[in-house]
């Protein structure tokens, strides 16, 4: 426990030093805004208010950044009925519901007395999570994939406790790991690569992808990991119900000693930790000790890339690479994993030794390839994998069919919020084609339903066209360059910036 002025205040947490944490690995992220107000001050009231939350997190984030070196030991107290309300707000009104059959709607009839008993529940000790009901979602290749649906309340607790400890990891992570993080998206790591790639010397990618990784995950090792900087008993325990709380298939609840249940609230940061402790620290020590030439480095979840200068740095990578994951019970998935030459003189060096054009490699539903400007100069093209467009294709013609019979004004209404959603991911300034075509396939499906209505029915392209017109947006690029767009967020890291030299990292930066 710490001692003097601290140890009086309830409001900051009880620190004492982990285990073997290396401070020389870590890698700075993006800078916080500064608290305002009176955030340092204790807090007063037996009811926590919002803006009580808010400063508890605060000085969680503060301790976190400052004591790298320290576990906290309480933390429990942050989540308040306050905090659960709060958690409770974020959830989607519309969510599948668990084991208990319990949707919002329901819930919150009676939301402030469910609140309070829940809050009980958990700080007895009394709480305990149902088992996660499973259900499936299709994937673009044709198989299937298992999610883990949590009930209400434990999506609720889950999603307490994951703020609470996201105010102690977004201080620890790395600046290239991306996947399920505050303000970093998909788009955010795409941008990283491009740039790295445009401007480092990158001429080989190591496309890698760790196989099952959600249902192989190790949770002793987990459990480990958390409690580097996790000293407070009772989370630990919250942690291991979740864990051990099985997943509910066909009447049978099966437990396992593997996994985090894929679909939690609180496995994508369960996984962030382990990536961060099994991979992330290695990968930055292996960087800066072992690569002989330039290196990038950016991962979404349990899918990332590597780039390397060299191949030799590339192949010894990946040799080491999987012994490391193999010591915490992961591997790499064989045909997912490959190392390919790629990069502003990949083509050039293809050509002089016979070869054909480099090879692509695909990321985040996007195929990048390499390619060249209307001015010549090189350039990371990248397109939407040919598959999830057909999926996505697939999905729209079969819903059009059980919407056959509606009026067209409530086909283009749903049809045109589909269509945008697909255009606010896949319309990158490199797709315009893509998404011209997937526009035209759009309009060739809903053509055909509404021919299917009746042999009488008549509707001609022409008519189809100005229909779509209406209802559907029209075919245009919603993203900026990933270079303008990465100059933005991150200007202290571009070359003409008025500061010291800065190393540059996808996703990340060490003065």
């Amino acid at each position: 426990m710490m001692h003097g002025r601290e140890e009086s205040d309830p409001a900051i947490v009880a620190t004492k030093p982990t285990n073997g944490a290396e401070q020389s690995a870590l890698e700075p992220v993006e800078p916080r805004a500064g608290t305002k107000g009176n955030a340092g001050e204790p807090s007063t009231g037996r009811m926590p208010s919002r803006g009580t939350v808010e400063q508890g997190l605060a000085r969680i984030r503060q301790t976190a950044r400052e004591r790298r070196k320290e576990k906290f030991t309480a933390l429990l107290h942050h989540v308040s009925i306050e905090h659960l309300a709060e958690a409770y707000s974020e959830l989607k009104r519309d969510a599948a519901a668990g084991v208990d059959g319990l949707k919002c709607a329901t819930y919150e009839v009676d939301l402030k007395r469910r609140l309070e008993d829940l809050h009980g529940r958990v700080h007895r000790g009394a709480y305990r999570p149902q088992p996660a009901r499973r259900a499936y979602i299709p994937k673009p290749d044709g198989g299937r994939r298992p999610l883990a649906v949590a009930a209400l309340e434990d999506k609720i607790v889950q999603r307490a406790t994951a703020a609470v400890l996201n105010a102690i990891y977004e201080e620890d992570f790395l600046g290239f790991s991306y996947g399920f993080r505050p303000e970093r998206g998909a788009h955010d790591a795409m941008d990283a690569l491009i740039v790295g790639i445009s401007r480092r010397k990158v001429n080989f990618i190591l496309d890698a992808d760790i196989r099952s990784f959600f249902d192989t995950v190790n949770q002793e090792w987990l459990i480990r990991f958390v409690e580097h900087r996790v000293g407070d008993r009772r989370i630990i325990r919250l942690i291991r119900k979740w864990l051990k709380a099985g997943v509910l298939e066909d009447g049978v609840v099966s437990i396992s000693d593997r996994g985090t249940g894929q679909g939690a609230v609180i496995s994508p940061l369960l996984a962030n930790i382990y990536l961060h402790y099994a991979l992330d620290l290695w990968a930055e020590r292996w960087r800066r000790r072992e690569a002989t030439g330039d290196m990038i480095i950016v991962r979404y979840a349990d899918d990332f890339i590597i780039g390397f200068e060299h191949e030799s740095d590339a192949r010894r990578f990946l040799e080491a690479m999987r012994e490391r994951l193999g010591e915490f019970a992961l591997s790499l998935h064989p045909e997912k994993t490959r190392l390919i030459e790629f990069g502003r003189f990949a083509a050039e060096n293809r050509k002089r030794r016979g070869l054909g054009k480099p090879e692509n490699f695909t990321f985040l539903g996007f195929t990048f390839i390499c390619g060249k400007s209307r001015r010549g100069k090189f350039l990371v093209e990248r397109k939407p994998r040919r598959d999830r467009m057909r999926a996505k294709l697939r999905s729209i013609k079969g819903e059009l069919r059980r919407r056959m019979h509606q009026p067209i004004p409530a086909q283009g209404r749903w049809l045109g919020q589909v269509t945008a959603g697909y255009f606010n991911y896949f319309a990158v300034p490199t797709a315009s084609r893509a998404i011209g075509a997937f526009h035209h396939h759009v309009c060739e499906l809903w053509l055909r339903a509404l021919r299917r209505r009746g042999q009488k029915d008549h509707t001609t392209w022409e008519r189809i066209t100005q229909i779509a017109a209406t209802w559907l947006p029209k075919p245009h690029i919603t993203h900026p360059w990933p270079s303008d767009r990465f100059a933005v967020k991150y200007p202290r890291w571009e070359p003409y910036a008025l500061i010291g030299h800065v190393r540059f990292c996808a996703g990340g930066a060490q003065q």
